[in-house]
């Protein structure tokens, strides 16, 4: 097996993937906002109150997909790299 350098191509795979998913959300929080339904309060993070315009919402759509997925994106990227590097310590056998 060849070894892939730090820096690999699934990486920048998956960050281009979380730009374009939290993209997303901001322009689905925008489009939300445009047609204003009666009962929006968007809460970020349930303590920032936003104004719900096309802006807030996006704002909160981009805050809470980006903190949630970047979180799980944090964890995934510390457990990948601590378990590759004790897989190369064991004896093959």
């Amino acid at each position: 097996m060849t070894e892939q350098p730090a820096g690999t191509p699934g990486e920048k795979v998956v960050a281009q993937l979380y730009v374009i998913i939290v993209a997303l959300a901001g322009v689905m929080g925008f489009v939300l906002g445009t047609i204003r339904p009666a009962d929006l309060d968007p809460q970020l993070f349930g303590v920032i109150q936003l104004p719900p315009t096309p802006f807030g919402v996006a704002l909160y759509g981009v805050g809470t997909v980006g903190a949630g997925l970047g979180i799980l994106l944090a964890l995934v990227v510390y457990v990948s790299r601590h378990t590759e590097g004790t897989s190369r310590e064991r004896d093959p056998q």
